[in-house]
C-alpha cells in the first residue's frame, strides 16, 4: 500500500491521527526535508517526525501558511 506525499509549507497548522498527551491535536509545521519537524501548539513540544510517518499520521489542514509570505520561508 502507497501513502500519498502531502504537500506542506512551513507554517501550515496540520491536524494527525491522535492527539498529543497534553490533549492539543494542532501542530505547526517548523521543519520541512527528510523529517518534518513539528511544534504542539497547546503545550510548545517541538518533534520530528519521519516523512514517510508524518504523511500516514496526516489527516487535515486547520490552517494554511500564505504563499510567498517571510514567514514561509524561515
Amino acid at each position: 500500500m502507497t501513502v500519498p506525499i502531502v504537500p506542506v509549507r512551513q507554517g501550515d497548522v496540520v491536524r494527525l491521527k491522535k492527539a498529543h498527551p497534553c490533549g492539543a491535536n494542532e501542530w505547526e509545521v517548523n521543519k520541512l526535508g527528510m523529517d518534518i519537524g513539528l511544534t504542539c501548539l497547546g503545550c510548545g513540544r517541538k518533534v520530528r517526525l519521519e516523512r514517510y510517518d508524518f504523511d500516514r499520521r496526516f489527516r487535515g489542514f486547520e490552517r494554511r501558511a500564505e504563499e510567498g509570505t517571510d514567514a514561509a520561508r524561515d
